[in-house]
């Protein structure tokens, strides 16, 4: 029996406040932000690796690119989508 309440407790979505939602927000929206300027001064040339190759590089910052447009657009549609 106890074992039932606590399975039933990890499956409730947790509660908070507003300034929670709003703090998970900015962490979130500082994340996204910080991922877009590393993958573009990587693909830009202007962050580099030493002993690295440039396409390396490159290619590294557009996966981090496509992967944070990615993360956004899921985030947005679980959002809605709840």
């Amino acid at each position: 029996m106890a074992l039932q309440k606590s399975v039933r407790a990890q499956k409730k979505a947790p509660t908070g406040n507003a300034l929670t939602a709003l703090w998970g927000l900015v962490a979130w929206l500082t994340g996204v932000l910080v991922s877009l300027a590393v993958g573009f001064g990587m693909t830009s040339g202007v962050l580099r690796i030493p002993e690295i190759p440039l396409l390396v590089t490159a290619t590294a910052g557009w996966i981090v690119i496509i992967l944070a447009v990615l993360g956004v657009i899921l985030a947005l549609i679980d959002k809605f989508t709840r």
